[in-house]
């Protein structure tokens, strides 16, 4: 029989970091793979606040991330703790640099690195998938389905946008 543990705070932290990091890749998203959503008013909203959900993304995924270093007493100078914590570390790093320059000050000085910089959010989204996949693995709790479920679609619209494009540019 498999047994679901209820998620302690930092993993419900952690969780809503997700949704909230998956609510701001859907907008683009959505736009190239469900051409009808541009009409629609949620894709709109949620582009209109995209930066805003992304900030809220990172501040929960730093409670997270401090609270089980404080939690396990996880030291960084092992370099064997490091490397299992890796891909965890360079999405905390990505999500540090994207809620940064999420402001009108960062967009106007930055121009058009500002774009390139942000895309940096899709190789966060494959880091994430790492993340979930690897820690949540043998630790099961009701948020870790909804979790995969959540990066493993987004991944996967994500791949169905790009090769969308690529037919597009192709054509």
């Amino acid at each position: 029989m498999i047994m679901i543990d209820s998620p302690p705070i930092e993993n419900s932290l952690g969780f809503l970091a997700l949704v909230s990091y998956v609510i701001t890749l859907m907008p683009s998203i959505a736009r190239v793979v469900f051409p009808k959503s541009k009409k629609s008013l949620l894709p709109k909203l949620l582009l209109k606040k995209r930066r805003l959900i992304g900030v809220l993304a990172f501040l929960f995924a730093f409670l997270h991330g401090w609270l089980l270093i404080h939690k396990r007493h996880i030291d960084f100078a092992d370099l064997k703790t490091s490397w299992v914590y890796s891909q965890g570390i360079a999405t905390m790093v990505i999500f540090t640099l994207l809620a940064a320059t999420s402001n009108d000050w960062s967009v106007k000085a930055l121009k058009k690195n500002w774009k390139q910089l942000h895309r940096l959010t899709y190789i966060a989204m494959f880091l994430l998938t790492w993340h979930v996949w690897d820690k949540m693995s043998g630790h099961w709790t009701y948020i870790t389905p909804i979790s995969m479920a959540a990066i493993l679609t987004i991944t996967t619209l994500y791949i169905i946008r790009l090769w969308r494009e690529r037919k597009t540019l192709n054509q």
